[in-house]
């Protein structure tokens, strides 16, 4: 017997999640370890990641594995949470109205500035003497 399982991509600054849904209990793998010991127990992590499912009441439906790389624990755990959202979507399209009504589906955009030439940074610039 082989269970379906619903791959999506989700991204935040430089950070990008593989995510595959699967029928099951609610178990969230993320790159081999559970949630909680790989996100070293951030409060925000759990609600954060769980909320398209809760939305979309799916939270004990669907086992979530997922591989992440680049980008901080902050970024990674939106972009986990914008992976979940558009494998939701793979399941039912029809769910798309009530994700992105809440914002789940949006891939937010920010990312940091270039550094500028003659510049110490993206803004900042070296300090000034006038002798």
């Amino acid at each position: 017997m082989s269970e379906k399982s619903f791959y999506a991509t989700g991204k935040r600054k430089t950070a990008i999640a593989r995510v595959w849904l699967k029928p099951g209990s609610g178990n969230i793998v993320v790159n081999k370890l559970p949630m909680s010991d790989y996100f070293g127990g951030l409060l925000i992590t759990n609600a954060a990641v769980i909320k398209p499912l809760s939305l979309t009441e799916n939270a004990g439906s669907y086992d979530v594995v997922a591989t992440l790389s680049g980008g901080g624990k902050s970024a990674q755990i939106d972009a986990l949470r914008h992976g979940i959202s558009k494998a939701l979507l793979v399941i039912d399209p029809e769910l798309r109205s009530t994700l992105k009504k809440a914002g789940q589906l949006t891939r937010d955009p920010r990312a940091k500035e270039r550094k500028k030439y003659g510049q110490r940074a993206a803004r900042a610039r070296f300090q000034f003497s006038k002798r």
